[in-house]
């Protein structure tokens, strides 16, 4: 064991004279019982004091540039904007966008990690989640089942209403009130985002809507335009009063998917654009051949189709619809995994497939984490 340092100025301990009962310096009593009293006690003869009562020490408030993170499920109707939402929260492409609803079917967690103007760092686990609507299928009843599930041990949720529609209803209509009273028996706190604002000329219109939705439990509503990227600095401000100490998710973190699942919505997004009507909403995309040979890949894409008729659309005449959604997705596949890809493609009858539990629970499980 180290022997002690005498402190700077201070002999050590051998040095000093020992001080007992014969060599102690005696001070008057009234002296030393002065020196001695602690502060605050009664002096000698003096009637006592009532012992004020303890206040317990206040609790510590969170500091305010400590970063912080948590779940957040975005949620609302079809084709109201999540995915789009989703992908300017982050500044890149992840979850394939389409004018056509029921785009997404299955919830796409992707993180994003904001750095405010004084420096606070807000992470959010986002939840892309299917739009929230009456079923109609096996299908349909699936991907309710799929946003719902969402909604469960998030910190927060982020309501997506579309401005137009909510002004024209003058107020939320029934399928936004039904959404609404999804989110209350959450009891988690959540945020109205107005979508699609730039698209309103006279923003004197949303004054009224404002009043009319301040009434609804939100704790902030905030007007957005996802497309555009604009009001989402207000959005990450007022998710981040809702949100824990710390970081829930290694920096850097984008998402828990695999690779072949976004191979998967690659080819799937191709199909919605070049396809129309009935066609693209009968539409299956799993994976079946996955060759990792070095600088390309080699992946085999099998497309499911529910009707015999819609087989020879998706083909195309002489192949060539099917030639054109495999190039685009090819371009979409490298660019994501930044190699050569060798992609082909196939297309089989499932009939019904959409009413079939199995065949849906497949579908929905590709590139499950």
């Amino acid at each position: 064991m180290r022997a002690e340092r005498p402190a700077r100025g201070e002999e050590p301990a051998a040095a000093r004279p020992a001080r007992g009962p014969n060599t102690a310096a005696k001070r008057p009593a009234k002296e030393a019982d002065a020196r001695t009293a602690k502060p605050g006690a009664p002096r000698a003869g003096a009637p006592a004091r009532p012992e004020a009562p303890r206040t317990p020490p206040p609790k510590k408030k969170p500091k305010a540039h400590s970063p912080r993170s948590g779940r957040i499920a975005i949620v609302g109707q079809p084709n109201v904007g999540k995915s789009t939402l989703l992908n300017a929260l982050l500044g890149q492409k992840l979850s394939i966008v389409s004018e056509k609803p029921g785009t997404t079917r299955q919830v796409l967690l992707g993180v994003a990690e904001h750095v405010g103007d004084e420096g606070e760092l807000t992470q959010l686990a986002l939840l892309d989640t299917p739009g929230l609507e009456q079923p109609r299928s096996v299908l349909g009843r699936a991907l309710m089942e799929e946003a719902q599930g969402a909604l469960e041990g998030v910190d927060a949720v982020l309501f997506l209403v579309d401005v137009e529609a909510a002004l024209r209803a003058r107020g939320l209509g029934t399928s936004d009130t039904r959404i609404l009273a999804a989110i209350a028996e959450t009891k988690r706190p959540f945020v109205i985002a107005l979508n699609k604002v730039d698209r309103v000329r006279d923003k004197g219109r949303l004054l009224p809507l404002l009043e009319h939705l301040s009434a609804r439990g939100a704790s902030a509503i905030v007007p957005i335009s996802a497309r555009r990227g604009t009001g989402l600095d207000g959005v990450v401000k007022e998710l981040r009063a809702h949100l824990g100490e710390g970081l829930a998710l290694e920096a850097g973190t984008l998402t828990d998917r695999p690779e072949r699942f976004f191979v998967a919505e690659l080819v799937r997004e191709a199909i919605l654009e070049r396809t129309e009507q009935e066609v693209p909403h009968g539409v299956a995309v799993v994976v079946e051949e996955w060759v990792d040979e070095g600088k390309h890949v080699r992946v085999g894409v099998s497309i499911s189709v529910d009707k015999e008729g819609h087989k020879g659309i998706l083909i195309g005449a002489k192949g060539q619809k099917l030639k054109e959604i495999g190039e685009a997705a090819r371009a979409g596949i490298e660019d994501l995994i930044g190699r050569h890809v060798f992609l082909r493609t196939f297309v089989k009858v499932a009939p019904g497939w959409t009413k079939d539990e199995a065949s849906v629970t497949r579908a929905l499980r590709e590139g499950e984490p």
